[in-house]
């Protein structure tokens, strides 16, 4: 297996963690796990950016302009734990997805330069993929039309953040760490506008 395949295949195994809470797992085990794996990839971050160590997850999963900042892996987490923390697992799930499995499948299509964008045939791929991903939480929870129009917008937050690298202040914006939120925010801010109950993870 290629170095390219083996960091989209370790990417999918993201899905595992939301794959818990569609078996039936309370989405409290859910978190407890998101809040482990976040504590271990910041340590391994610590360790290779003030102390020195340069551990095997980072030669294995990293890209040459992560060598000064923090790594897509430890990013990936971050995202992660953020909207499960934050959003209901109907909410959640779909973006979590987006970045577990919909990342993969973009970059298996076509990958643009940093500071640009991916092509059309691969962004309207992405989007169509996102899109089957986000589908049936939000027309569950919102019916068949809200519901869709929830999963499009999600799958277009997605597929920004994922066709997109921009460069601000010389540090590449990981498409790991702007995923799942530009998604789920995407469909909560559908239900909002159209009246949909929108209930989080923690009360405020």
């Amino acid at each position: 297996m290629s170095l390219e395949l083996g960091r989209r295949a370790v990417h999918a195994t993201g899905a595992g963690l939301p794959a818990l809470w569609l078996l039936g797992a309370p989405w409290w085990i859910v978190q407890l796990l998101l809040a482990v794996a976040l504590a271990v990839a910041l340590v391994l971050e610590y360790l290779r950016l003030v102390v020195g160590l340069d551990h095997w997850v980072y030669r294995k999963l990293t890209r040459p302009y992560e060598d000064d900042s923090v790594a897509g892996y430890a990013l990936y987490m971050v995202s992660m734990a953020a909207v499960g923390f934050v959003f209901v697992p109907s909410i959640a799930v779909p973006g979590m997805l987006m970045l577990a499995l919909g990342d993969p499948f973009s970059g298996m299509l076509g990958s643009g330069e940093v500071g640009g964008w991916k092509a059309p045939d691969v962004l309207a791929a992405t989007f169509g993929f996102c899109f089957l991903l986000a589908a049936p939480f939000t027309v569950s929870t919102a019916g068949v039309a809200v519901g869709a129009l929830a999963a499009a917008v999600g799958a277009l937050g997605s597929t920004v953040a994922d066709g997109a690298t921009p460069v601000v202040a010389g540090y590449v914006i990981d498409d790991n760490l702007t995923i799942p939120p530009a998604a789920c925010l995407g469909i909560t801010l559908v239900y909002f506008a159209t009246g949909i109950p929108v209930e989080f993870a923690f009360p405020f």
